[in-house]
């Protein structure tokens, strides 16, 4: 398990991208009071997906704005049309952890 952040540091419909050893970034989700994490980089194009938005459940890429799913990483809206990867989410004594 990695452990991203604290579940303080998140803001409903607010994203957090955090960058683990190497650069890979993730973005970090709290939706509906669930926490979500996925890729943080688009598949359509060199965006960091934290900068975007968050529309009904969905994350729109500041780019193109394409979108995905955040619970499923599902591509959702043109040009986007690789699924975004996401990560299987725990929250271990207040904090955000991944498996990868």
């Amino acid at each position: 398990m990695i452990r991203l952040c604290s579940v303080e540091e998140l803001d409903e419909d607010e994203i957090l991208r955090v960058e683990l050893d190497g650069g890979h970034g993730i973005a970090v989700y709290l939706l509906d009071g669930e926490i979500f994490a996925t890729d943080d980089l688009c598949t359509h194009g060199e965006a960091s997906l934290a900068e975007g938005e968050i529309e009904d459940g969905k994350i729109v890429c500041p780019f193109h704005l394409g979108s995905f799913d955040i619970r499923t990483g599902a591509a959702c809206a043109a040009p986007c049309s690789i699924a975004l990867k996401t990560y299987p989410v725990e929250v271990i004594g207040g904090d955000v952890h991944i498996a990868m």
